[in-house]
């Protein structure tokens, strides 16, 4: 089947989630992109850099809608034509909606604020398909989509900001960006087994969870693994009912997945599937650093971040996929500053997927330090 991504607000890192994902990726406009998927990966809650997800239709809106049973009907347009507006959305919605009260349907239809609906506009409206009576129709020049999956903008907050153990100290990595380093591992099987070497409050064992796999944490710190294992069972006691993969689990899951472990000298249980983690991102900063305490911290992360990887080598298996974020500084002229570790990377057993690192800088506008995000495999 052909689907239609709607890409995040950071569209090179949503592209790259979906083609470590899915067959024949084909980036149509600055915000779409179109891909195949099969059964076994539809389930597409797990794409932390989609907003939404619709299937290729091969008939008209119109065609379609004369298929649902009675009842009212609520329809939305969003329209990502070339020359699209609010006001060509709204009269293709209008013109639809005439025609089918002309054939006796009650039907309502969401305004549209610009040409295409926001994700919480769709969302809040039900437009995901789980009502048949209820319709997102995407345009795109002269083809058209329905909106199979929205993102579900609510149960990320419930999973963030609802967990038990946090701390603003450490940095918060969001939910959404602990699924694309897991995503960015490529296609893993049911049950695999996912290692977050630096786990702090266990964001990315709780997404880990969630999408089927076995979490496997470390830290460094006594009180970020304690942290970690309150965030998992609260987790495996909140959403259970929403996600099937975390059912039937034992109740000591945390004790038996999270450990106190310094991620240079650590020897991890094996097999390990893949790794991914956000490494150690240096001091907490709240304004641009002198080129001084800039090359002090670029120093002590390079030596951090290479040390673990060369602990790393020595453990997993040739071609295992280790995603990881590392630290990048915001300069004066706004550009980001990156640690220049790649050589290095490769020299310890690595083959680095993105030498150029074009695109993958995860942060939003004027943050201090960014991550930057690097896809390697084993040799």
């Amino acid at each position: 089947m052909i689907y239609l991504a709607i890409l995040g607000r950071q569209p090179e890192i949503s592209l790259a989630e979906l083609k470590a994902l899915y067959k024949d990726v084909k980036q149509i406009s600055p915000v779409l992109a179109t891909f195949s998927s099969s059964k076994e990966l539809n389930d597409f809650s797990r794409l932390g850099g989609t907003l939404k997800v619709a299937i290729k239709l091969n008939q008209k809106p119109l065609d379609y809608l004369a298929t649902l049973p009675k009842g009212k009907i609520t329809i939305g347009i969003s329209d990502y034509s070339t020359h699209a507006s609010r006001q060509t959305a709204t009269s293709l919605a209008l013109k639809l909606k005439k025609i089918l009260v002309r054939h006796g349907r009650s039907v309502r239809v969401v305004a549209n604020k610009e040409a295409a609906l926001s994700t919480a506009t769709s969302l809040h409206n039900g437009l995901s398909g789980a009502n048949e009576r209820k319709a997102e129709f995407i345009k795109v020049n002269s083809d058209w989509y329905r909106t199979v999956f929205i993102q579900d903008i609510e149960s990320y907050a419930a999973r963030d900001q609802g967990r038990p153990a946090r701390d603003a100290k450490v940095g918060m990595l969001p939910p959404k960006l602990a699924q694309i380093l897991i995503n960015l591992c490529g296609l893993l099987p049911k049950g695999a087994t996912i290692l977050d070497p630096f786990c702090g409050t266990g964001v990315i064992l709780q997404e880990s969870l969630l999408m089927g796999y076995h979490p496997y944490g470390t830290d460094l710190s006594d009180r970020m693994v304690d942290y970690s294992k309150k965030n998992l069972k609260w987790l495996q006691k909140n959403f259970t009912a929403e996600h099937e993969q975390t059912t039937n689990l034992p109740s000591d899951l945390a004790e038996q997945s999270v450990f106190v472990g310094d991620a240079t000298t650590f020897k991890w249980q094996t097999p390990i599937d893949a790794i991914a983690c956000e490494c150690y991102l240096g001091s907490p900063m709240s304004q641009i650093p002198s080129e001084l305490k800039l090359k002090a911290q670029k120093q002590e992360c390079s030596d951090i971040i290479l040390s673990f990887l060369k602990n790393l080598a020595t453990q997993i298996t040739p071609k295992t996929p280790v995603t990881i974020a590392v630290p990048a500084w915001l300069r004066e002229n706004n550009e980001y500053s990156r640690l220049n570790i790649i050589d290095e990377i490769e020299k310890l057993g690595y083959n680095v997927n993105n030498k150029t690192r074009e695109g993958l800088l995860y942060c939003r506008k004027g943050q201090i330090v960014a991550r930057d995000i690097l896809i390697l495999r084993k040799k």
